[in-house]
């Protein structure tokens, strides 16, 4: 995996990291409008920590598919995934 591919690959990661986290510790405002119910946004959405805990959880997730794409033990080259040698051709 060259490093263009790499940032690629987290960066990816960690916008859907971002989607899951964002929910994490959300409250609404306890007041609704009166006029729709609306409540607005969360009284405090801690965005620091939530982008902190994103770069975290993507980071252990990238590692981990570092992991799996540079090693043997997921490959298309050779293996139980490989292509059988009569059909390579």
């Amino acid at each position: 995996m060259n490093a263009f591919t790499a940032v690629a690959l987290y960066l990816v990661i960690w916008w859907i990291a971002l989607f899951a986290v964002l929910p994490w510790g959300v409250r609404p405002d306890a007041g609704a409008d009166a006029d729709t119910g609306w409540r607005g946004v969360p009284q405090r959405p801690r965005m620091g920590r939530k982008v902190l805990a994103t770069t975290l959880v993507a980071a252990v997730i990238w590692a981990g598919c570092y992991a799996v794409i540079t090693s043997d033990w997921l490959s298309f080259r050779h293996g139980w995934l490989a292509m059988p040698a009569d059909e390579a051709e």
